[in-house]
């Protein structure tokens, strides 16, 4: 098992910046490929970015340009910088962990998720 708890999330105004922060109760190197997904009211939950064991990152064609994925192994953080946000009402996004090893290997664990509303 591994927790991850999210937070960073907010009121923000379009045009403005969050930063999200994932942290997990244990080591996620070389184990979990690291993902932000978000879910809006009424609609599914939907992929945002991507983080690999080796920090190959992918993003959502929505967000690219204005997201950025990172991981810090050495904290077993990961963080989502979000900037230019655009007024699409209120998600809460979500932290995963995807085990690629070991007994991890095929799990999946979520966070409890933050809310980000970006509102004028």
């Amino acid at each position: 098992q591994v927790q991850l708890v999210e937070s960073g999330g907010g009121l923000v105004q379009p045009g403005g910046s969050l930063r999200l922060s994932c942290a997990a109760s244990r080591s996620i190197s070389g184990i979990f490929v690291m993902g932000w997904y978000r879910q809006a009211p009424a609609k599914e939950r939907e992929s945002v970015a991507h983080i690999s064991t080796g920090g190959t990152v992918n993003y959502a064609n929505s967000v690219k340009g204005r997201f950025t994925i990172a991981r810090d192994n050495d904290k077993n953080t990961v963080y989502l910088q979000m900037n230019s946000l655009k007024p699409e009402g209120p998600a809460v996004y979500y932290c995963n962990a995807f085990g690629t090893t070991g007994w991890d290997s095929g799990r999946n664990y979520w966070g409890q998720g933050t809310q980000v509303t970006v509102s004028s």
